[in-house]
């Protein structure tokens, strides 16, 4: 347990440049608080004592505005970045040294039973707001940016962007940097627009032409 708290310390001095002391992580970080308690509610879902294990994930939800199903497996590592408002669903799987930003969401689209929540790789980065849905695969290295609905797979080492998200390139920069994610959407507006004005360009120089034959 000891260790566990350590290492989750150490996270957060690695991962938050604002850290400046434990005893500030301890008391003033709901991302800390959040998952130490979900170590505590899953081996309690584990043992098969679920309603205290609800009633653990509930507190926590309570107090740090993170919601995280007992049954979600969590690799080591993890942090929730501010944290309000991350919804994480039973049969979601989370890799190790994974960063999450506020208001992700990893859910399901239906009401089936068995594997219905995300599997999220090792390394991977979730931006603000991201919302991951279904039993799909984010592969490891992965970076999904601010806002993005994601409902297929990501391959590793990519990142994706957009509603829905598509995959835009690979993920070379570490941190995430949500303003300097591509757009593709943007782009290709933008390739319209420049081929509409070399057309306009073309049409008026051909109108000139027809007008200098006539004269």
């Amino acid at each position: 347990m000891f260790r566990a708290i350590r290492e989750q310390i150490e996270t957060v001095f690695q991962r938050d440049p604002a850290a400046r002391s434990v005893l500030e992580i301890v008391l003033c970080y709901p991302g800390f608080h959040a998952v130490l308690l979900h170590r505590l509610a899953h081996r309690l879902y584990r043992a098969g004592w679920f309603t205290p294990a609800r009633m653990v994930s509930q507190f926590s939800r309570t107090i740090t505005g993170i919601e995280i199903h007992p049954g979600a497996s969590i690799g080591r590592r993890f942090f929730i970045d501010h944290g309000m408002g991350v919804v994480i669903g039973e049969t979601s799987e989370i890799g190790d040294d994974v960063l999450m930003y506020q208001g992700v969401t990893l859910g399901g689209t239906g009401k089936e039973h068995g594997k219905r929540h995300p599997t999220i790789g090792n390394g991977v980065v979730i931006g603000t707001g991201a919302k991951i849905l279904g039993n799909i695969r984010i592969g490891s290295y992965a970076k999904v940016g601010a806002g993005s609905v994601v409902v297929r797979p990501v391959p590793d080492h990519s990142t994706v962007v957009g509603i829905p998200g598509r995959v835009v390139g690979g993920a070379e920069s570490d941190p995430l940097e949500h303003g300097m994610l591509p757009d593709p959407e943007g782009q290709a507006i933008d390739d319209l627009s420049r081929r509409v004005a070399q057309l306009e360009s073309l049409v008026r120089s051909l109108s000139d032409e027809q007008s200098a034959a006539k004269r």
